[in-house]
C-alpha cells in the first residue's frame, strides 16, 4: 500500500494529555484526584489527605518507569495515569545522571556545561515514551502535575517580564510542555489596585477577587504572566475543579468519561 493510500482524514479522537502546574496548596492533585479512575505515581510524598489509589512513593527514577510499565502489562480499570510531580521527578533524574556519571552534582556530569542537563532528557524520553504506551495502548489519559516558578522571559518584540513557568529545567520544560496538549497554569484570581498611603504616596496592592484568598481557576492560553496553552479551543479562564474542566474537555475527547466530580467543601491540596 502506497502512502496516498495510507492518509488519515478527519480528527482521530486520543485521550488529553494535560500538564496542570502552580503554586503549592492550590488544587493541582486535588484536580487530577476527580478524573476519571486515576492511578498516582507519586514522586514527593503529598497524598496522604487525599482519597486516591497510588504506588508507592518513588525512591528513584526506575521506579517510575517500573509503575508506568506495570500498568502496561497488566489488566486493570484504570482510566488516568497521574504523575504527581515533574519536579520531584526531576530531581529523581538528576541523581539518576549523577550516578551514571560519578558526580554529586549534574553541573558537574559529564565535564559540566550544562551537558548534564541534556543527559537528563534521555530519562525524559523514557518517561514519555512510557506515557505514549500507556495512552495508545490502554487508552489512558495522563495528567502531569508541576509547581510554579517565576522567571524572567527576554521577548524579543517587548521588555524582558517575569512570568510563571513550571517548575522545571528549560530543557526538560520545553519537551514536556510541547509533548502535551494542553499545559494548564492553576492560580488564584487578584486585581491591583492603588491606595493613598498619606503625604502625597501610593502604594499598589493585591486584592483576592471571589472568595476568601481569591477564586481558583485554570488559565489555559499563555501570555506575558503564565506559560499557558491548548490544542482545544478552550476558554482562556475556568473554575479550578474536575468539572469544570470536563466540560469543555467532552466532545472533543472520546473514551473520556465523567467520574466522582468535587464536592463544595473537599480540600484542595498539591
Amino acid at each position: 500500500m502506497g502512502l496516498m493510500q495510507a492518509i488519515q482524514r478527519g480528527k482521530t479522537p486520543m485521550p488529553p494529555r494535560l500538564m496542570v502546574y502552580g503554586t503549592e496548596g492550590i488544587g493541582k492533585s486535588t484536580l487530577a484526584a476527580n478524573a476519571p479512575k486515576p492511578i498516582f505515581v507519586q514522586t514527593e510524598d503529598g497524598l496522604n489527605e487525599i482519597a486516591c489509589d497510588r504506588f508507592p512513593l518513588a525512591a528513584n527514577v526506575d521506579d517510575v518507569l517500573a509503575a508506568l510499565a506495570e500498568l502496561g502489562a497488566e489488566q486493570h480499570d484504570y482510566q488516568t495515569v497521574v504523575i504527581d510531580s515533574l519536579d520531584w521527578l526531576e530531581r529523581l533524574i538528576w541523581d539518576a545522571v549523577c550516578r551514571e556519571f560519578r558526580v554529586s552534582s549534574i553541573e558537574k556530569a559529564d565535564g559540566g556545561y550544562q551537558r548534564g542537563y541534556v543527559h537528563a532528557l534521555t530519562h525524559w524520553w523514557k518517561v514519555v515514551d512510557a506515557l505514549n504506551a500507556l495512552r495508545v495502548g490502554k487508552g489512558l489519559a495522563v495528567i502531569l502535575i508541576a509547581h510554579a516558578k517565576v522567571e524572567k522571559f527576554e521577548d524579543p518584540e517587548a521588555t524582558t517580564y517575569d512570568r510563571y513557568s513550571p517548575r522545571l529545567h528549560k530543557h526538560a520544560c520545553a519537551l514536556l510542555t510541547e509533548w502535551c496538549d494542553a499545559v494548564l497554569f492553576a492560580t488564584r484570581k487578584i486585581r491591583t489596585q492603588t491606595e493613598d498611603t498619606g503625604f502625597g504616596r501610593t502604594r499598589t496592592i493585591a486584592v483576592s477577587v471571589g472568595t476568601e484568598g481569591g477564586e481558583r481557576v485554570l488559565r489555559t492560553v499563555g501570555g506575558p504572566s503564565c506559560v499557558a496553552k491548548n490544542r482545544y479551543d478552550l476558554p482562556a479562564e475556568l473554575p479550578l475543579s474536575w468539572p469544570a474542566l470536563f466540560a469543555c474537555l467532552t466532545g472533543r475527547q472520546a473514551g473520556l468519561t465523567q467520574e466522582t466530580p468535587i464536592q463544595k467543601g473537599d480540600v484542595a491540596h498539591g
